[in-house]
């Protein structure tokens, strides 16, 4: 990594961190944060340039159409059927589909990125818009618990029925649809999906292990994650060929499990000695 990369990306990865902890974060300009570390050409400008395209989506919708359902249907018809978004088998094979400067671009993302247009579109239009994290399969929802209207961004915008959404949870899970899944989605967890998401396309491809580790770094630095991620932190880093370092963060989560799990440190601990040997 070039020395002016390596500044870009920290100063990238600093501003990350303050959105995390913000009072209030910002989906869309963590998202663009995620983005620009994936992508080098996306730069501030082009950050700039997709809240500007999301501001226009909100100034192509009707005012006020009313209720739940009517958003639902407002939002289906601008950004499902005369702008085209959607997404396809495919798109689960692209790292563009979980960056959501191409995903504006393009049109075509996963259904997790598709809604954040759908939330940040309707949400600067004044509408009752939140995301919900149904097991395997992300949806919109817009009103109020007792009246909640789904909406799946990924099928153009199509307005779920009860049956709808208890098929997606079946499909993704084989276990009935629990109320609890239908709640508001907080915009951390929506970013610690997505990168899941990165984390996930990337442990497939061995070629692209810069992927999981910026992935990885960048879920670590909010507020809020599984502490395993030090684990496959240190593991990526041994993988990579930085033994030393990976058998640092391997002593240093052992010691974290060890006041839990003695055995599990111990092996732990044996992984950081056989990946100091490896530079002998």
């Amino acid at each position: 990594m070039s020395p002016h990369m390596s500044h870009r990306s920290e100063r990238l990865r600093r501003r990350f961190a303050e959105e995390a902890r913000a009072e209030r974060p910002d989906l869309s300009q963590l998202c663009l944060l995620v983005a620009a570390v994936a992508d080098s050409s996306l730069d501030e400008a082009g950050m700039d340039a997709v809240q500007m395209d999301l501001d226009r989506l909100a100034g192509r919708l009707p005012f006020r159409p009313g209720g739940p359902r009517d958003w639902a249907a407002a939002l289906a018809e601008l950004l499902g059927t005369r702008c085209g978004f959607h997404g396809t088998a495919g798109d689960y094979q692209r790292l563009e589909s979980s960056l959501l400067h191409e995903v504006v671009r393009r049109g075509r993302g996963l259904p997790i990125l598709l809604s954040v247009v759908w939330i940040e579109v309707a949400r600067r239009a004044g509408a009752p818009v939140y995301g919900v994290a149904l097991p395997g399969h992300f949806v919109v929802g817009f009103g109020p618990t007792r009246d909640q209207v789904l909406a799946d961004p990924f099928d153009g915008g199509r307005v779920l029925t009860g049956e709808d959404a208890e098929l997606l949870v079946a499909g993704a899970t084989g276990a009935p649809l629990d109320e609890s899944m239908l709640r508001p989605a907080d915009p951390l967890d929506v970013v610690l999906r997505i990168l899941n998401n990165i984390r996930a396309w990337a442990a497939t491809r061995p070629e692209r292990a810069d992927v999981a580790l910026w992935a990885v770094d960048l879920s670590l630095l909010l507020p809020s994650h599984p502490a395993r991620l030090r684990y496959e932190r240190a593991q990526l880093l041994v993988n990579s060929g930085d033994f030393l370092t990976g058998a640092l963060e391997l002593d240093a989560y052992a010691e974290l499990v060890g006041v839990v799990d003695e055995g599990a440190a111990e092996r732990i601990h044996g992984q950081a000695r056989a990946a100091r040997a490896m530079l002998n």
